[in-house]
């Protein structure tokens, strides 16, 4: 193993977060982006219900794809304690495992995907003049699954590596490539939502084989060797434990997506869908440092967990904190200041510009909060800790958030969905910030 890895052990810690959450960032931006303009292309080019659709199959493609994204986190904090504890052959182990039980489980839940579409599309609230759109969008989709899985896999293990450039241009790539084909396919062979299906499965594609080159490179620092995908239990057990955390999140999002899309229907009409749509994209957009910042924690309070350096790990949790948090607050202030032009951007139909505005700022009113309940969550994963992580990790979206949606409509109509989001982001702060504490105290003192 190079001195890469090793300098998550050695380096100061403000420099060292920047060079990790700064790459991941941009992946993340450009990611964002290249969501916010499909949504854009649709929107403007098919219509709203096209914006509808797409807010409606992506979380059952996430539900899916998050197999891989559980499996690659769940994994990559056992690398990252590995190669902290100098563990290699543990490290090359659990790489294997980790890729044989990707592929195998993604394309099992895409067989049952093909088969059982109708069904998942209405149970996540593809509802009257939704459900053409999305059964169009969602069949070309999951082809592109199985790569995306693999693509989310292989993306945190290359930062367990201490190689965030690279887990940057795996994100970069699908994203351009999948801008570039909704023009083709939209945009000037207008193919509708089977074009812009198509698009977003290509571009999946892209991004799993570009880090399946990786991995075969001399870049990488963990190759592919067959003789390592025969399971081990303990540490499949391990991946499984750490890795159920991702998976519950998605799976806890999903029922989310139902109760949501279901309540947003009810209390008004696919519009409000729509809404939901251009402000979770705007939402994904937003918060992107502050996801880059949670990114680029993981494998440095991984690493120096493995290698008992609870100083290293204090000031880790401090730093990302401080940054996160600070970011936040800048983009609060943006979305207060700029509510009606961001809803310009994705349609030009009046009853989504006039309804939407109010709607992202009470979504957004809290944002300046939510660093430290995602980096208490990721500090628990880092650490190998899966019933803190997983708790913590469902706090928002499980514990509040799914239970206020149902409720709070009923008293104060569709914007006591709105009012939701603010609460939810700030009870589940507080709880994150007592576990931290505690566990500050009890066991990096």
């Amino acid at each position: 193993m190079t001195d890469t890895a090793n300098t998550l052990g050695t380096q100061k810690i403000s420099t060292l977060l920047i060079k990790q959450a700064i790459p991941a960032s941009i992946g993340i931006l450009v990611m964002s982006l290249n969501m916010i303009v499909d949504t854009i292309f649709v929107g403007q080019w098919i219509g709203s219900m096209a914006i509808a659709a797409i807010t409606v199959v992506l979380p059952i493609v996430f539900l899916i794809s998050s197999i891989g994204m559980g499996i690659g986190i769940g994994g990559s904090s056992i690398i990252s304690r590995a190669l902290g504890a100098k563990n290699i052959d543990k490290a090359y182990l659990t790489f294997g495992n980790q890729i044989f039980l990707t592929l195998v489980l993604s394309v099992l839940f895409v067989l049952i995907g093909i088969l059982f579409y109708e069904p998942l599309l209405l149970l996540f609230g593809a509802n009257g003049a939704i459900l053409v759109p999305a059964t169009s969008y969602f069949n070309v989709v999951l082809y592109g699954v199985p790569f995306l899985a693999f693509a989310m896999m292989g993306n945190p293990v290359i930062r367990a590596e201490g190689k965030p450039k690279f887990a940057m241009y795996a994100m970069i790539i699908p994203a351009i490539s999948n801008i570039l084909l909704d023009l083709i396919f939209i945009k000037f062979l207008d193919l509708g939502m089977f074009g812009a299906g198509l698009a977003t499965s290509i571009s999946y594609a892209a991004c799993g084989l570009f880090i399946f080159g990786f991995f075969l490179s001399s870049k990488s620092e963990l190759s592919i060797k067959p003789h390592n995908f025969i399971l081990n239990l303990t540490i499949v057990k391990e991946i499984v434990q750490l890795g159920g955390v991702t998976i519950a999140r998605q799976g806890t999002i999903s029922v989310l997506m139902i109760v949501l899309n279901t309540t947003l229907f009810t209390y008004g009409g696919e519009n409000a869908i729509a809404v939901y749509g251009i402000i979770n994209r705007v939402m994904m957009f937003a918060l992107f440092p502050v996801l880059g910042v949670t990114q680029g924690f993981l494998p440095i309070a991984g690493f120096n967990y493995g290698a008992q350096n609870n100083e290293r790990v204090k000031e880790t949790i401090k730093m990302a904190i401080l940054y996160g948090s600070t970011v936040a607050t800048l983009i609060f202030i943006g979305i207060i200041c700029f509510p009606e032009t961001i809803a310009r951007l994705f349609t030009s139909d009046a009853a989504l510009i006039k309804e939407t505005p109010n709607a992202l700022l009470y979504v957004f009113l809290a944002s300046p909060v939510i660093t430290a309940q995602l980096i208490g969550s990721a500090y628990f994963q880092a650490a190998g800790k899966a019933l803190p992580a997983l708790l913590l990790t469902l706090l928002k979206q499980g514990i509040f958030l799914i239970p206020l949606v149902y409720l709070l409509p009923k008293f104060f109509g569709l914007n006591g969905v709105w009012y939701s989001f603010p609460i939810a982001d700030v009870l589940a702060t507080l709880v994150t910030l007592l576990f931290l504490r505690s566990e500050v105290r009890k066991h990096l003192n």
